[in-house]
């Protein structure tokens, strides 16, 4: 209820009001107050379908309105939600390229949780999403768009930053600066360690690679990362990127979207623009890997 009201920019106590209007109106309990949280009851429920009917048919009806003014002019606003390490190592590229193809479009893009994109996209505050380790659910469908590379992050100064690849006996007990324990990227490493047996020493963690690769690069341990994600740390010097034996490691990135969503000419554009983005590219070596690698140094940069 209170996330309903905030979504139409109206209080709780306004948006209990015109709930309870309208089963006056029509004669019957639409929410079963006896329960915590509210449950729909029958006629709620056979309520809530036909409301997503007509915003199903408002959304075919504003669609064929675009063909018909546009003739498929792409034109338009379409509204995106992002995990942090995509769009901000990626999105204002891509926001800039998309301006150029499509001049009379806008994108907008928010940076959430994933938890977050899920509930935008549920409510119709997103027309996509961008998260790792995506899950179709009864509401949302999945986009397959790339599996990364997964690499270890050491700063210059670490012992394992001599090493052209890294094995994963290499990284028992060392100290470890880790995601949230309720991140799917936490459990899919804690089940790489478990499988290979190794244990490694949780010296930090956080919610997001930004705040990882900014500990790392302190020196509060070393951690596994998307490659892609660390160009930046690595053209400064202050990352490693070392190569990580260990097939199959990859970190899954999809675009979600409510199921049966009609996309206005913006986001099937944008959805274009993704889909032509290489499946996982971490860019050339520095020009002086070579001669490190030839005296011994780091070769994994």
């Amino acid at each position: 209820m209170s996330r309903g009201a905030l979504h139409c920019g109206i209080s709780q106590s306004a948006a209990s009001q015109q709930i309870q209007e309208l089963e006056r109106r029509l004669g019957t309990q639409l929410l079963d107050r006896s329960t915590r949280p509210l449950e729909l009851t029958a006629a709620g429920k056979l309520y809530y379908d036909f409301c997503r009917d007509v915003l199903r048919r408002h959304e075919r009806f504003l669609l064929e309105l675009e063909k018909l003014k546009g003739e498929g002019r792409v034109e338009g606003t379409v509204r995106v939600a992002s995990i942090y390490s995509v769009g901000l190592s990626e999105m204002s590229r891509l926001q800039e390229e998309y301006s150029e193809r499509f001049p009379r479009a806008h994108l907008h893009v928010d940076y959430l949780r994933p938890d977050k994109i899920y509930e935008a996209l549920l409510s119709d505050e997103a027309d996509l999403g961008l998260v790792s380790y995506p899950v179709a659910t009864r509401d949302l469908a999945i986009i397959p768009w790339r599996e990364e590379e997964m690499r270890v992050a050491a700063p210059p100064s670490h012992p394992l930053a001599s090493h052209s690849i890294i094995y994963p006996e290499d990284l028992d007990g060392q100290d470890f600066v880790g995601f949230d324990e309720d991140l799917s990227i936490r459990r899919e490493l804690d089940r790489f360690f478990r499988d290979k047996g190794i244990e490694v020493r949780i010296s930090m963690q956080f919610d997001n690679i930004q705040m990882i690769k900014e500990a790392v690069a302190l020196g509060s341990g070393i951690s596994i990362l998307p490659a892609r994600t660390m160009q930046a740390e690595i053209a400064q010097g202050r990352l490693i990127s070392i190569p990580l034996h260990a097939p199959g490691l990859v970190r899954p990135v999809g675009i979600v979207h409510r199921k049966r969503k009609q996309f206005n000419f913006a986001t099937k554009a944008f959805l274009d623009l993704l889909k032509e983005q290489p499946p996982d590219h971490i860019g050339p070596p520095p020009a002086h890997s070579a001669e490190l690698e030839a005296s011994g140094g780091p070769a994994g940069l």
